[in-house]
């Protein structure tokens, strides 16, 4: 059996986070995920500033593929806003596989299945032990599954589901644009170029508010990559979109228990204004590892709940979270 101080399930940006600062910390840390990095991430792929501040990344000393925004364009109707709003775009493939790399622990591709407490341990398929255990394995993670579940079942009206492709394309608009509520969607529609000639189109909404309407992501597809033709942005002819889903931040009653902790999108915590879920996996992940690391509570009080501020994100949070 391997024995490691702490075990992270999942080694996307919310484990390696909170590996690396474990080891930081000087624990032996495992990081186990089911897939050989790198990997392909459906990901619209954008990073905020506060992410990059939180992983201590000048976004100028990345290594790989990294484009900056000044000024996203949202588009609304008729209605057109060029706020100032930096944001970067990286490429999930690289950016995982650089943090992970970073982390500077033991990685072992493995899918879990099997969580028990064996006295102050805890044993994965018989094969694994550890004092610490960290979920990261995002909406289906088996820590979460087993331990969390009936403490923090996710709630559906948060669900969000996404749509989308990435491929190689020589981009001509180096800007990020994004439409919000075309043809009745609840939600959003985005193209983001990314450096070194790749780019992410994509959709994503309320996934109960599409159910009552009737539809699904794919009926607004064609009409969205129709848009993208007659405005000039992307003409290609092999599209082959892939979805998947998580949950908006909502109500969480426990986060930790009896050296158990849960990150990231197993927890659900992607903003309640623009589904951005990078930002709290990653400041998850650090809060986990400093409460492992200090015996300090875990809390997820330091999180924001929203990317933006002001009247915009209330009135998007209105729309994707309604009262939940």
């Amino acid at each position: 059996m391997q024995v490691a101080d702490a075990i992270v399930v999942g080694g996307g940006p919310a484990g390696s986070s909170c590996a690396w600062k474990l080891r930081e910390a000087g624990l032996d840390v495992l990081v186990l995920d089911r897939a050989t990095f790198p990997r392909p991430k459906l990901c619209a792929g954008w990073v905020t500033p506060e992410a990059m501040k939180d992983l201590e990344l000048d976004p100028n000393d990345y290594p790989l593929s990294i484009m900056t925004f000044e000024k996203l364009h949202l588009h609304w109707k008729l209605f057109t806003a060029k706020p100032r709003s930096r944001q970067h775009s990286i490429r999930r493939f690289e950016f995982d596989d650089f943090l992970l790399q970073r982390a500077g622990a033991t990685v072992m591709q493995h899918k879990v299945r099997e969580v028990r407490r064996d006295g102050g341990d805890y044993v994965l398929d018989g094969e694994f032990r550890c004092k610490y255990l960290v979920g990261a394995g995002g909406t289906a993670c088996p820590v979460y599954r087993e331990l969390f579940h009936d403490h923090n079942p996710h709630n559906s009206a948060l669900q969000t589901a996404t749509y989308e492709q990435e491929f190689a394309y020589d981009w001509k608009d180096p800007a990020c644009h994004l439409w919000f509520f075309d043809d009745g969607l609840p939600g959003y529609a985005w193209y983001v170029p990314k450096e070194n000639g790749y780019i992410n189109v994509g959709l994503g909404g309320m996934a109960e508010q599409l159910k009552a309407q009737g539809g699904s992501l794919r009926d607004y597809w064609s009409k969205f990559v129709d848009k993208l033709r007659k405005r000039g942005l992307v003409s290609y002819d092999q599209y082959n979109p892939t979805g998947y889903s998580y949950f908006l931040r909502g109500e969480a009653n426990v986060v930790s228990d009896r050296n158990a902790y849960i990150i990231g999108d197993s927890l659900g915590l992607a903003t309640r204004d623009m589904c951005e879920g990078i930002g709290p996996a990653i400041k998850s992940g650090l809060l986990a590892a400093h409460a492992i690391a200090t015996g300090e509570e875990y809390s997820l009080a330091g999180i924001d709940k929203f990317s933006g501020g002001g009247l915009p994100s209330k009135l998007l949070e209105r729309k994707f979270a309604g009262a939940q």
